[in-house]
């Protein structure tokens, strides 16, 4: 474990409502600046760029933003597409390729759904597995799990005022790049009560609404990934990466993926949940996410500490980033504690998830 890659560096964008921050930024250009800002970090040349990205307009996006970030034109790029988890999963890929070649990697990811060329989703699976919209499969979730509305609109609270009370305390200025002048997260509402939320009406016909549900948002994020002998030259702390899970599972409960991926790399890392400090999943819907809480045997209240999508929102192609970011604020700026946990779930029922740690 201790040869393993460390994250030395990451930082995001502000995360916009869609058709507000960064309404006229095209992905490449909200992901620029934060690929050079996450460069300038680390005095060594990347040797690869990788980013995830869903709805983007295609052309290898990552090449575009490392160019754009005035990288130097030897760095290639390569985009990642494993839907929501497509930023967790470039970040996974980055670590990967170090295991055969030392250096610098940049992973991470964007989406921009104002400037999205795709009006509608693509499929996720064959139409016959099982292919539902995200909400209604939430929906699905959290009637399977007997999640019931009260407790999704509480949870859903809860991110908001931890959200919102991180952001004035200023916990996530030192994470966050401007772009265009944003430095502020769009979305945390610091008076959204779970008596205002009572009232908003069900999106699909369960208990899943737009108040206990994640925006259509845009961001970008991006981690520096070292091998472990750069590292060590470097001396400087960060997040050494112990495992890594990719799983796959039903699509026609695609919100329950993470799941599986949580266990496995849990396993691969020789950690337990009790041995964690923070725990950092992708907040897509309140009830997707107790559900995967319940089928973890895992306490709501442990996960995403200061805010999650809920929240601040749910750029989906960086989501994955996004969350190794707050680890790395939360483990490394603010010494916040040892291990850490970062998991998503993706549309087709594929959860990423990785384990890292804290070293100096």
């Amino acid at each position: 474990m201790s040869g393993g890659p460390v994250v030395v560096a990451a930082l995001r964008s502000a995360i916009g409502t869609a058709g507000s921050s960064f309404a006229d930024v095209p992905a490449a250009e909200l992901a620029a600046p934060v690929l050079a800002a996450v460069a300038a970090a680390v005095p060594e040349l990347p040797r690869e760029v990788v980013l995830g990205n869903c709805t983007g307009p295609g052309g290898d996006l990552a090449r575009v933003a490392a160019l754009t970030a005035g990288l130097p034109v030897e760095v290639p790029g390569l985009t990642v597409d494993r839907q929501c988890a497509s930023g967790l999963a470039a970040v996974v890929l980055g670590a990967q390729l170090l295991g055969a070649e030392p250096g610098l990697v940049l992973a991470g990811g964007v989406e921009s759904a104002s400037t999205s060329p795709r009006p509608g989703r693509a499929s996720f699976a064959p139409a016959e597995l099982g292919d539902p919209d995200m909400g209604p499969a939430a929906d699905t979730l959290a009637r399977q799990f007997g999640i019931t509305r009260a407790e999704q609109d509480a949870y859903a609270a809860r991110s908001h005022a931890r959200a919102s009370a991180a952001q004035q305390a200023g916990v996530f200025d030192a994470e966050i790049v401007p772009v265009r002048g944003a430095t502020r997260d769009d979305r945390p509402r610091p008076g959204l009560t779970e008596q205002r939320l009572a009232r908003l009406r069900p999106a699909w016909g369960g208990t899943g609404t737009a108040g206990n549900s994640c925006g259509v948002n845009d961001g970008a994020a991006a981690v520096a990934l070292v091998d472990a002998a750069t590292h060590a030259r470097l001396g400087v702390p960060g997040l050494r990466v112990l495992a890594t899970a990719t799983a796959g599972a039903d699509p026609a409960l695609p919100g329950l993926s993470l799941v599986p991926a949580v266990r496995l790399a849990l396993q691969r890392a020789g950690l337990g949940l009790a041995d964690l400090d923070v725990v950092e999943l992708n907040e897509a819907f309140a009830g997707q996410v107790l559900a995967c809480c319940r089928a973890l045997d895992l306490e709501p209240e442990r996960v995403c500490r200061e805010g999650g999508a809920l929240a601040l929102g749910h750029p989906w192609g960086a989501s994955g980033a996004v969350l190794v970011v707050r680890l790395f604020s939360q483990l490394v700026r603010a010494a916040g504690g040892r291990y850490g946990l970062a998991a998503v779930a993706a549309g087709g029922g594929q959860g990423v998830a990785v384990v890292v740690e804290s070293v100096g």
